[in-house]
């Protein structure tokens, strides 16, 4: 059993979806495990991962229409240290995902034909994010 672990900067543009499948599986083919698990995590608390559709564009503009819905900037919270996005940021976070589990097999990560990897920025100005890879097999 072999083990690699990496991290993964990604810069975000500010708040929408960030697609990280080229660059994860450039690293995973590069780590030479055939058969394993790969997990991501995303160490933040603004940000998330997100397995989603790569075909639509306009699946990531409903996926964000839904989250300014369910999470407006206007929402009166009582956390807004960092601005009006601050709040909704970390609602948003919380409700998607901060950790992803992945298999490989024959070197590459086993994703539908239809799925990308996402990290999803929350915040409205751009951040220098970090993924924290995870490759254990053989």
């Amino acid at each position: 059993m072999r083990q690699a672990v990496h991290r993964l900067a990604v810069v975000t543009p500010g708040r929408g979806m960030v697609d990280v499948t080229p660059d994860i599986r450039r690293w995973t083919a590069a780590c030479e495990i055939e058969t394993g698990l790969l997990t991501i995590f995303c160490r933040h608390t603004s940000a998330s991962l997100l397995i989603q559709e790569n075909a639509d564009p306009d699946v990531l503009r409903d996926l964000e229409s839904f989250f300014r819905r369910i999470a407006p900037e206007d929402g009166h919270y009582r956390h807004a240290d960092e601005g009006a996005d601050d709040m909704p940021a970390h609602i948003r976070a919380a409700l998607t995902q901060s950790q992803l589990s992945i298999p490989v097999q024959r070197g590459d990560l086993t994703l539908g034909v239809w799925q990308a990897i996402y990290l999803y920025e929350h915040r409205a100005a751009s951040h220098r994010r970090e993924l924290a890879l995870h490759l254990i097999g053989e």
